[in-house]
């Protein structure tokens, strides 16, 4: 048991300190995004008051500063990883942005009419529109592996669907909606020994649980910052070196150049090869950190938390009368999406809103998701480590009482 003293990890979090409509913050959102750490902050700030400069292009001593905290947050994000190459953990903007890159530049250099690529259907719409739009550009299909009741893989029907003309596998670490963690690395070793090329979206991993590459087998791997407690408008692309340097690059300007003349171009090596243009360097930076403060606070003691959190929501939201649960995988992290008879799912998150209470509403970027349970939305109560089991009864006396006023 970990001897974390989670209310003075909690004071390091200022957003968690407000009034909101004149109650004390309830944060229940950070599936959408995490609050941030002093330390995140300040890190953000000491380089826009200290030394802004751009990064990769001065001789001057701002520049330098700026290259050195950009690059270090790099060699941060491959450890957190355990990537064994720096050089193959590209910054994005974000998960989105990373999915695009390999949707655009992977499917450019090895997917063909005829192929076919794998989905699952709890993903979050940024892991299906990207590969949508690559199967019309290249003549290929898109497949989607199902899932059962309680919000878990049908894992029988998804290795079916890894028939011979299958070229990647894109599916969720941890559902977004569902909380539901699929057994990744089972996964990816099974579509590795089909020659199956396999990308994972790990935004909702990631805060939650260690995560390590080379264990997990997978070829790509994309994260957010801004759930991991970093800021927003920053990301990370992992992914095999031999994959990223058959890859042509995704976006093409300064930075992502070894020579240029109007006869051709010579590109730059990884992983600038797919950063071209002005990063965003603080975000970066704050990135760099918020790593920082994850690691300082152990995955171990994390998780231990997390599942404390989690095992008292999910009895505590079962025995709310008129709550329906949307999955209940046995394996997930702490993200419970429901609804509650008598009341619409955005009606809900107002009525909770002015007691204070931060829950998402609506179909969370999932609409295939929402299909399949037949809802057209849903509220959303996700927790970090700095949540208390207070929170979590005030959340379903909260749903009590809004559903009482709906009624």
């Amino acid at each position: 048991m970990s001897n974390v003293d989670w209310l003075a990890v909690r004071a390091q979090f200022p957003g968690l300190t407000r009034l909101v409509h004149g109650k004390p913050l309830v944060y229940l959102d950070n599936a959408n995004t995490a609050q941030k750490p002093e330390s995140v902050i300040k890190a953000m700030d000491r380089y826009y008051r200290e030394y802004t400069a751009n990064v990769n292009r001065s001789v001057h001593s701002l520049s330098e500063e700026a290259t050195a905290a950009f690059d270090a947050s790099r060699d941060k994000v491959a450890q957190l990883l355990n990537s064994p190459d720096r050089a193959t953990v590209i910054f994005t903007r974000g998960t989105t942005e990373a999915i695009n890159l390999v949707a655009y530049s992977w499917c450019a250099k090895f997917l063909k009419p005829g192929d076919a690529i794998v989905v699952t259907q709890m993903e979050h719409h940024a892991n299906i529109v990207p590969w949508q739009l690559a199967c019309e550009r290249h003549g290929a299909t898109l497949k989607v592996a199902p899932i059962n009741e309680r919000g878990e893989l049908v894992l029988e029907a998804l290795y079916a669907l890894l028939t011979a003309e299958v070229k990647l596998l894109a599916l969720v670490h941890v559902s977004n909606a569902l909380g539901t963690l699929n057994p990744v690395q089972q996964i990816c070793a099974q579509a590795r020994a089909l020659g199956v090329t396999t990308l994972v979206d790990g935004s909702q991993a990631v805060p939650h649980r260690r995560v390590d590459v080379q264990a997990l087998g997978c070829d790509f791997f994309a994260f957010t910052g801004h759930k991991l407690y970093g800021p927003t408008g920053v990301g990370v692309l992992w992914g095999r070196r031999a994959l990223l340097e058959a890859m042509p690059p995704f976006l093409g300007g300064g930075d992502m150049i070894e020579r240029v003349s109007f006869s051709g171009t010579t590109y730059a090596q990884l992983p600038n090869k797919f950063e071209a243009g002005t990063p965003n360097i603080a975000g970066v930076i704050g990135l760099g950190a918020a790593v920082d403060y994850v690691e300082a606070l152990g995955f171990t003691a994390i998780e231990e938390r997390e599942q404390q959190l989690c095992a008292y929501t999910l009895a505590q939201l079962l025995a709310v009368p008129g709550l329906r649960l949307l999955g209940e995988a046995a394996e997930r992290a702490p993200v419970f999406s429901f609804v509650v008879d008598g009341a619409h799912a955005h009606d809900l998150a107002t009525l909770l809103d002015h007691e204070g209470i931060a829950v998402r509403s609506g179909h969370h970027c999932a609409h295939p998701l929402m299909q399949y349970f037949g809802v057209a939305a849903s509220a959303r109560a996700s927790l970090a480590f700095y949540n208390t089991t207070a929170e979590v009864d005030a959340l379903c006396q909260g749903i009590t009482r809004a559903r009482a006023m709906l009624a």
